[in-house]
């Protein structure tokens, strides 16, 4: 479990809208490359575009968030992330089974996604759940900001795929 959370099984899914705007900001801002405050507010307004929420029940924090695109023929997992200190308790698992559920109700082909190439835990999640390697963006991503290893070069991005 993660530092200290205990997990509860009242987690709400929903779908968000602008009046989170600034929880998703903050959430976010932990990422390697946050969206800016511009970013948000245009995903928030697209109709095309779904921003969803984990929220704990218990006293309404936003502890998961993720974006979901409708393209013509696909959807896209533009973002996905989890509160640091509730990772590895199965909340990105429970929201990518959503979001599959709605990629499948939009009658996607495929839901895509990109990775970069060393977050190895997410790889493997998204391995566990079906998805493929389609390809490689060479050195897409900007050094990651909590680069450990001391290593700043530029990262691969992953793009993989599946059937919703």
């Amino acid at each position: 479990m993660g530092d200290g959370v205990t997990w509860s099984t009242e987690m709400d899914f929903r779908h968000l809208d602008d009046d989170w705007r600034f929880s998703l900001i903050g959430l976010d801002h932990a990422s390697d490359t946050p969206w800016s405050a511009e970013q948000w507010s245009q995903a928030l307004a697209d109709q095309r575009v779904w921003v969803w929420g984990g929220i704990d029940s218990r006293d309404a924090t936003l502890v998961s968030l993720a974006v979901l695109a409708r393209l013509p023929f696909d959807a896209e997992l533009q973002r996905l992330e989890v509160r640091p200190d509730w990772r590895r308790l199965g909340i990105a698992r429970r929201m990518l089974n959503e979001l599959c559920h709605e990629a499948s109700k939009w009658g996607s082909e495929r839901l895509l996604l990109e990775v970069r190439a060393g977050n190895e835990a997410a790889l493997a999640l998204y391995r566990q759940m079906g998805f493929v390697e389609d390809g490689r963006r060479r050195h897409y991503y900007p050094p990651a900001r909590n680069a450990t290893d001391g290593i700043r070069e530029r990262e691969d991005a992953v793009l993989m795929s599946r059937h919703p």
